[in-house]
């Protein structure tokens, strides 16, 4: 019986990716297609970094296919590219940055800096490369999380910083410029001028994705930022109570007022877990994340617990993506990092029309 093309493009429509939860033919993932006779043999092209995935989805496809009556043998290779995003109106792409993600809140203590920093490292353990700037100018906790406190930036040419490295992340904060125990007594000019010279002075190397931790709030930085850097899109982090999430749809609201996209909310303690009887309780409510995402039509990307281990390894500068790879913890995080790159993958590549048009009228 011969094998047909057709046959081959209906098995490969009824496989249905684990991550963007569609099939590769519509979303043209689906390259170099090649039947001959009974072997056939094809590419996958993944717009967001999954390592941890590439062979268990290869399998499944040659699998989907090996199953069309006649073929003999199947050829599946599974590849990833990560392009750049348009930037908004009147803004310049940031030199060696694709595209830049910013980890917000409404309020502190939800777990922000935890969630960016875990973030960024498991988008890096799924093969992207990442870059982590602590835009958190008043308490810059990158440092400590990942292990690299009291270790200053060099600069080669005299005009630009470079990242320091760790865990195989590009990291930059104003943390690495001061005494852990200086107090930064500066007023919203100083602060805005910060960031920007942080953000355009550090020589990022040819970064997939720039995870930007801002201070919680909707000040000077949050601003300084949506107006100033070409942004992908923004992650709100909060937890279930409900003052938490007063606050945390300030701030979606604020990204959406200024045209930046939302990628989702990460819901962080969502559960109590007990470190001697892994007893599980939502101490802090349930189920708020989710009605705030129905409300503004956004997704939840992931759920976290309220785990002693979580906050015992970022205070050890390993956070749980690298001090615990396989707990369930860093299989959340990884979840959400595979999220954010499908959301960024499937984010329209003109983002000008975002923005609205301020006109002026007479009269």
């Amino acid at each position: 019986m011969a094998v047909t093309r057709e046959a081959v493009q209906a098995a490969l429509e009824d496989f249905i990716d684990p991550n963007t939860r569609k099939d590769y033919v519509s979303t043209r993932a689906l390259k170099n297609l090649k039947v001959e006779g009974g072997q056939v043999s094809f590419d996958i092209e993944l717009g967001y970094p999954a390592k941890t995935q590439l062979e268990a989805i290869r399998a499944a496809v040659a699998e989907a296919v090996g199953a069309v009556p006649g073929v003999t043998g199947v050829a599946a290779n599974i590849a990833v590219k990560i392009v750049a995003h348009a930037v908004q109106r009147n803004l310049k792409p940031l030199p060696g940055v694709k595209n830049i993600i910013a980890v917000a809140s409404g309020k502190g203590g939800v777990g922000k800096s935890t969630t960016a920093v875990n973030l960024a490292l498991a988008l890096s353990d799924e093969g992207a490369r990442v870059g982590l700037l602590d835009a958190d100018i008043y308490g810059p906790s990158v440092p400590q999380m990942l292990g690299l406190t009291g270790q200053r930036p060099e600069s080669e040419d005299g005009k630009t910083i470079e990242p320091l490295r760790a865990f195989g992340l590009q990291a930059m904060s104003i943390g690495f410029m001061v005494d852990v125990d200086s107090p930064m007594v500066w007023r919203g000019p100083m602060v805005t001028q910060a960031l920007g010279q942080l953000l355009d002075q550090t020589r990022w190397r040819e970064l997939d994705y720039l995870v930007v931790d801002l201070p919680p709030g909707t000040g000077d930085a949050q601003l300084t930022l949506a107006q100033k850097a070409p942004l992908t899109g923004a992650l709100i982090v909060t937890t279930p109570q409900d003052i938490a999430l007063i606050d945390a749809r300030k701030g979606l609201r604020m990204f959406e007022k200024v045209g930046v996209p939302i990628l989702g909310l990460v819901e962080n303690m969502s559960i109590h877990v007990c470190s001697r009887c892994g007893h599980e309780e939502p101490i802090f409510g349930a189920g708020g994340a989710q009605r705030m995402a129905r409300d503004y039509g956004v997704e939840v990307l992931g759920a976290l617990p309220l785990e002693l281990e979580i906050r015992e390894l970022t205070d050890a500068g390993k956070p749980t993506v690298v001090g615990a790879p396989f707990s369930r913890a860093a299989d959340i995080y990884r979840t959400i990092a595979r999220r954010v790159g499908v959301k960024i993958a499937e984010r329209a590549k003109d983002m000008s029309g975002k923005f609205p048009n301020i006109v002026v009228q007479n009269g």
